[in-house]
């Protein structure tokens, strides 16, 4: 035993000398030179206490820094009207009309009192000031709330942590956290009460996730027996400069003798996080107000423009040349008149010399005067009208109960406020398969190892008869609970088999349930009914397939023995078997909790922290461990044991070998336990079963530690596995089903029970995570019964297998492999087929020789700033090489409900829809045909190349076959259409599907093949696009929308859709079990993908029709009354007279007949819901823009011309030749134009209700009080004309009564006619739904059936002509391509 011993003194005393004497030297010059650069580039940030040695280098740097305050308003009480009214006038409408006020106030060309010009704009104004301002105090008493929550934050004054506001905190700052507390500034671990140095945060304030996430004390502080002293802290760290990358947090610790110790998102907790399960942390604050990841996060709502608001300002523009052209007649007209007159007229003021000014320059006046005159033109209403009916609309779908889900307790989110009518014009979809058309529930359904196939039918079985929505779960739960509290104590033999399906319910969720329903303890402020994401009962129930789990009960320590030394098929398949479930169970990031507790302590005590005082009791300790002791059940920590400092000497220095991994000597320490444990095999070959072994000594003259008490407190059952994504569960928990169950997750070893072989706990000593371009994560683990480093391997088959290897040192080795390859890939073919989920487990063992050269140039890529993300994926991948292949799961990831018959419908609506999936191509297929994207009639072309030439044959070759096809069928076009005229039955016609795999997507989209690419895309009726990148995905939505200038919607629910979500016009977000990122970049959230359909067919319809017809009435009524100026000028000698009061014609437009159209792009409804849901053929109004177009925008502004003459005409022909005043004439064209615009408004309207109808009589009322009491109190408000008493003598002559009928029935006669034969001889699909409406309903039901049946027939008929049509139109590209025969790719 002295060897040993002697060894382990003498590679301790050179790793000390080798890390004093490197450290001083190559790490103080590289130290230097970062510094040099951080001061130069600007691209760090060095992170100092203000405490010690550092207080004047913190004054430096401190400087640079923002404090902990934050500030999300945009105003001041100083700045705020400066800066708002700056805002505002950043809108280009707003500044026309402050340019208005500015001429009016030019004496030569004044047309109106300067207050009255003033008064349109003031008010709109001052309506967005006050909603600004309202929205923007709200935001100020969030902050000031924030900004003043307290927290613990070290005093170098009072030596001590004391109480100090958020808003105190600043950079290099020690701060004390306790459970439950929310984190106040991105910080570095540097404590925790944890023995283990594992720090649990909750991110759904940041992320929306639910589930725990695992933080860890910087290397180096975790061996920490008492909570880390401030003022000792003598490191700096260095840091990237702040980013808004959640996932991302680079730097590194450099200590006072230069050793450096790398740092990364693993070490940072971030603001908006809760502490949970952890009793207190300290950290030092390394970011901090505005520049912490949260903040940097928080965009609040996002701003796009419409398509109808493009279209809007396209139209004003044309609005603005028709003013133009008008103010040009007025002058011209006005310089004619002016020089009919040889004298000066006796009505023209001569100058002050006595000079007229002439006609030409009074012309050119006159054009000014008349901009000021016909202002109304341009609306200055319509955009405060807008944003109004943008809030109403989104209140209305945002209260649409349709919308809820009442298991995720969530609703509809409109984070976008102004782009709600886009959803009425969408015509592709873009949408994620995982998550968003499925429930992301993932179930594991059938296994492969070491090329045998294991179905699990008794799974399928229950799988087929498990109704989810009909669980009984609260009286399962009660009956639970009342068996469970009186259950007899349970040894840890029946914990492990406790985990069986017990009536197809989860005995956890029951137990679970039973805990938060009873009893109070110290985390009883915690949730208890928290709810744990992929731990629905259907996914943690799993029933093993028979034949595995005998093979897996056979499994023993001597069968494992056999299986490493002897190379026979029989052992090998332990060795596969056993190896395979360790992979499922420890290749992940799950975090063990107990539903009950804060956190248990389930695992032996570090060899660290195990109270040993001499070399002597290192002998004893290696002695008395077998490997089964080593590897036990999971005990309370050893950390409740104190010691003094004194003990700290061998084996306090000696937790370094277990903790800085960086060291290539770090296997020594194992390699010395090794001896005795092969010693102790020899004596006791055979481990006792668990149960029977109920203590393990520690050391010598220790206490005895029973686990059986333990495990009654918490049996391996009622543990709760936390996992950031679904297979991860899925795959845990099926170990769990074979006996091989996770028990604990620390930062440096996994403990997993595994079946006869007991309690076996790996060092854990990397994670390579899982990204999106090395498909695939392993982790990198000390096996406790061979103490060889083994990497565990997980990702997807088209990585994986080709980083296996095969063997060549043994022949039947080789063959072996050869075999299992190739039965693992035909199994996995037949699961994507099946359309599961397929992942590959591998692994690889290495030796100490390779791992520690491996683990130098690994260690420089963690302590790297600068690229360190590409030295990490490098040295990554010289890991995950020489694989050996274990076997491969199959998943199931089910439809979500209503899945099919909303893609259905949503085809129906004219939208076209693509699948981008990151699965493998026969895994999406068999989902696209699930959710009938893909028809059994279809044909389905695969699109596959190794190389951009060979895609572009491709192409050509299928474009070739699908024009083939649609030939073909042509030929039988009259066939077609006779059968349809006289039948319902539809005849099939030609229908192709895509599919494309992420390589081959590369090339199309690179610009040469970009437009071949669409022309074929735009021939299929799918497209599926698997094995696609994040990124590609956002290049795919941005290549459609931009070349086809078509409207697009990406839809998605995880992280990996955010790009496409942004990218695409409308985003939509489906808030899933993968967190919030998605709903979070999104402007529309919804919880299931079936409410696509709603928010689509019917909200968008409306939302659109109702913006659209509400903007063209605006444009009417403002035409319409301000020609009525025009008309008048002609009698006035174009001299910019007015026959209306000023204080009528400004209120006209902004008060008398502003709210009707508001109202009315509220709530009006062409149809109701229920039809349109029914009848998406309908949702092709708004996808053609019908409603609003260039022609009905011109339409409506003839007719409003057509209105206004008869408005003016009518009145002038029936007071010609008398004696009426100016302002006498102006008050009946008054009244019949509010009649005229407010009855044309109600021509217009599809639904009438008392609130339309209360508000129109509420405006004709409005404006006789305002008429009567400004007559009857404005004697001298306009000399010298007034409008006193007019209202009142016209109320008493029947003329003005015959007036105002007579010019409002003329004038509206055409536009009312037209609505009528419009209905009746050739009404448009809305029409035809409205009727339908009406109708009884078995009518009803049976109109929508002959109704669809036709829609049908037509569309298979317009579908051949419309491929007819396109594929008649060819380019030199198709006349090359006759050329070209290349046989065709086709998968039905």
């Amino acid at each position: 035993m002295a060897d040993p011993i002697r060894w382990a003194r003498y590679h301790w005393q050179r790793l000390v000398s080798a890390e004093g004497r490197d450290g001083s030297n190559s790490s103080s010059n590289s130290s230097d030179k970062c510094y040099q650069s951080t001061k130069t580039t600007g691209k760090h940030r060095i992170v100092i206490p203000c405490l010690g040695h550092f207080k004047e280098e913190y004054e430096k740097v401190s400087k640079l820094y923002m404090n902990n305050r934050i500030r999300t308003t945009k105003y001041t009480l100083l700045n705020f009207i400066p800066r708002n009214l700056f805002e505002q006038f950043h809108r280009a409408a707003n500044l026309y009309f402050l340019f208005l006020v500015v001429l009016n106030w030019v004496p030569l060309v004044e047309a109106f009192q300067k207050e009255i010009t003033m008064l349109p704009l003031v008010v709109v104004l001052t309506i967005i000031a006050v909603k600004d301002g309202i929205e923007d105090y709200s935001k100020y008493k969030l902050d000031k709330q924030i900004n003043n929550l307290l927290t613990k934050v070290y005093s170098r004054k009072e030596k001590k942590y004391i109480d100090q506001c958020w808003k105190d905190v600043n950079v290099g700052d020690f701060i004390r956290l306790s459970c439950n507390e929310i984190i106040p500034a991105d910080m570095v671990l540097l404590y925790s009460t944890d023995p283990d140095g594992i720090c649990h945060i909750e991110t759904a304030g940041l992320d929306g996730e639910t589930n725990l996430k695992q933080r860890q004390v910087v290397r180096g502080f975790a061996e920490q027996v008492s909570e880390i002293d401030p003022e000792k802290f003598s490191s700096r760290i260095e840091c990237e400069s702040p980013s808004n990358d959640l996932s991302r947090f680079r730097g590194f610790v450099e200590h006072s003798n230069k050793e450096r110790v790398g740092l990364s998102k693993e070490n940072l907790i971030m603001r908006g996080c809760t502490i949970r399960n952890t009793e207190a942390v300290v950290g030092i604050v390394v970011y901090a107000g505005h520049e912490t990841k949260a903040m940097l996060n928080n965009s609040g709502p996002r701003y796009k423009r419409s398509k109808l608001e493009r279209r809007l300002n396209t139209d004003i523009l044309w609005c603005v040349l028709l003013l133009i052209l008008m103010c040009l007649i007025g002058a011209l007209g006005h310089g004619l008149w002016l020089s009919r007159y040889s004298e000066m007229p006796f009505f023209n003021i001569p100058e002050p010399d006595g000079k007229s000014t002439p006609p030409a320059l009074a012309g050119f006046y006159m054009f000014w005067t008349m901009i000021i005159l016909l202002q109304v033109l341009i609306p200055i209403s319509l955009y405060v009208s807008i944003e109004i009916v943008k809030l109403g609309q989104i209140y209305l779908i945002q209260n649409d109960t349709d919308f809820y889900h009442e298991k995720m307790d969530s609703t509809i989110q409109c984070r976008a406020l102004n782009i709600a009518e886009d959803l009425g014009q969408i015509q592709y979809i873009f949408s994620d398969k995982t998550g968003t058309l499925t429930e992301n529930k993932m179930v594991f359904r059938r296994c492969s190892i070491a090329g045998h196939e294991y179905c699990h039918e008794e799974n399928t079985k229950r799988l087929e008869s498990y109704q989810e929505a009909d669980l009984e779960g609260e009286d399962l739960a009660d009956a639970l609970c009342s068996s469970l509290s009186l259950m007899p104590k349970q040894k840890e033999h029946s914990c492990r088999t406790a985990n069986e399906p017990l009536n197809s319910k989860s005995l956890n969720q029951a137990a679970a349930g039973c805990s938060a329903s009873g009893g109070e303890d110290g985390a009883s402020d915690i949730p208890r009914s928290r709810h744990v994401a992929f731990s629905s009962p259907i996914e943690t129930d799993v029933v093993p397939d028979t034949q595995l789990l005998e093979k897996f009960n056979h499994i023993s320590f001597h069968s494992f023995e056999q299986s490493e030394e002897i190379d026979r098929e029989q052992s090998l398949e332990t060795m596969y078997i056993t190896d395979f479930f360790l992979a499922l169970a420890i290749c992940n990031t799950v975090v063990v909790s107990s539903p009950n507790q804060p956190r248990q302590k389930m695992r032996l005590a570090p060899l660290g922290r195990i109270p040993i005082k001499s070399l002597e009791e290192i002998k004893q300790m290696f002695q008395r461990l077998s490997v089964r002791r080593l590897s036990s059940s999971p005990l309370p920590s050893a950390k409740e044991s104190s010691f003094p400092e004194s003990s700290n000497t061998f084996v306090g220095k000696l937790s370094i070998f277990r903790v800085k991994l960086a060291s290539p000597a770090a296997e020594g320490v194992t390699q010395m336990a090794n001896v005795p444990q092969t010693a102790d095999r020899q004596q006791s070959p055979k481990v006792p079963p668990p149960g029977e072994q109920d203590s393990v000594d520690v050391a010598a003259g220790s206490k005895t530690c029973d686990p059986e008490p333990y495990l009654e407190q918490c049996p391996i059952t009622m543990l709760r596995y936390e996992a950031e994504s679904p297979d991860e569960a899925a795959m845990v928990y099926a170990a769990r089903a074979y006996k091989c169950t996770l028990q604990t997750r620390t930062p440096d070893q996994v403990t997993v029970d595994l079946g006869a072989l007991g309690s076996l706990t790996f060092q854990l000593l990397h994670i390579l995570p899982f990204d999106s371009v090395r498909k695939r994560m392993s982790v990198v683990v000390r096996h406790p019964l061979s103490n060889k480093v083994v990497i565990y391997t997980k990702g997807a088959d088209s990585v994986i297998m080709d980083l296996c290897s095969i063997p060549t040192d043994v022949h039947s080795s080789k063959i072996k492999q050869k075999k299992i390859k190739a039965r693992t890939q035909k199994h996995l073919d037949d699961y994507a087929r099946r359309g599961l989920r397929t992942l590959c487990i591998a692994k690889r063992v290495m030796s100490d020789e390779e791992y520690a050269e491996w683990l130098n140039s690994h260690f420089l890529a963690e302590t790297s700033i600068d690229n360190r993300e590409e030295l990490l994926l490098e040295s990554a991948t010289r890991l995950e090489t020489k694989l050996t292949l274990l076997g491969a799961t199959g998943i199931e990831d089910r439809l979500q409900e209503g899945v099919p018959d909303t893609i259905e419908a949503l085809r129906k609506a004219g939208i076209k829809i693509w699948m981008l999936t990151g699965d493998k191509k026969e895994t999406a297929v068999n989902i696209a045909y699930a959710c009938r994207l893909l028809e059994p009639d279809d044909k389905v072309f695969t699109l596959k190349s190794q190389n951009r030439d060979a895609c572009t044959l491709l192409m050509n070759s299928i474009l070739e076959a699908i024009q083939k096809s649609i030939d073909a069928k042509n030929n039988h076009c009259p066939k077609l259409a006779s059968a349809s005229s006289g039948t319902s039955t539809p005849t099939a016609e030609f229908s192709a599907g895509l599919v494309i795999d992420g390589k081959t997507l590369e090339y199309t989209l690179h610009e040469s093949l970009q437009n071949i690419f669409l022309e074929l895309t735009g021939k299929c009726r799918a497209v599926v696009c698997c094995r696609v990148t994040p990124l590609q995905k956002s290049e795919v939505v941005r290549l459609v929308r931009n070349n086809l200038k078509v409207m697009t919607l990406a839809v998605g629910d995880g992280a990996n859709d955010v790009s496409m979500i942004q990218t695409a016009d409308t985003g939509v977000g489906v808030s899933g079990q993968e967190g919030m990122q998605a709903v979070m970049a999104s402007d529309f959230a919804i919880s299931q993908f079936k409410h696509l359909r709603k928010l689509l067919l019917v909200h968008g319809h409306w939302c659109y029709t109702r913006l659209a017809n509400m903007i063209l009435y605006f444009f009417y009524k403002n035409v319409a009354y301000v020609n009525l100026l025009f008309w008048y000028q002609f009698f006035c000698g174009f001299s910019g007279t007015s026959m209306t009061d000023y204080w009528i014609l400004i209120f006209f437009n902004l008060l008398f007949t502003s709210v009707p159209p508001i109202i009315y792009g509220i709530l009006d409804k062409d149809v109701s819901a229920e039809l349109l849901m029914q009848l998406p053929q309908l949702y092709l109004t708004g996808q053609n823009s019908m409603a609003y177009s260039p022609l009905t925008f011109w339409i409506t502004l003839l007719d409003a011309f057509y209105q206004s003459m008869v408005c003016f005409f009518v009145p002038y022909f029936a007071y010609c030749g008398s004696d009426i005043d100016i302002f006498s004439f102006g008050n009946p064209l008054n009244l019949a134009a509010l009649f005229i615009i407010l009855l044309h408004l109600l021509i217009e309207s599809k639904t009438l209700t008392w609130i339309h109808v209360t508000v129109i009589v509420g405006s004709i009322l409005f404006y006789f009080i305002f008429a009567l009491t400004f007559g009857a109190a404005c004697k001298t408000c306009n000399p010298p004309s007034n409008p006193y008493w007019i209202m009142q003598k016209h109320m008493t002559d029947p003329v003005f009564y015959l007036i105002c009928v007579l010019a409002t029935c003329i004038a509206l006669m055409p536009r009312y006619l037209f609505r009528v034969l419009q209905g009746t001889l050739f009404p448009s699909p809305v029409l035809r739904a409205k009727h339908l409406d009406r109708l009884t309903p078995e009518e009803q039901r049976e109109a929508i059936k002959q109704w669809k049946d036709d829609c049908f027939v037509a569309h298979r008929v317009d579908f051949q002509g419309t491929s007819l049509r396109s594929s008649s139109v060819e380019d030199a590209a198709s006349e090359k391509r006759q050329h070209q025969h290349v046989r065709h790719v086709a998968n039905a």
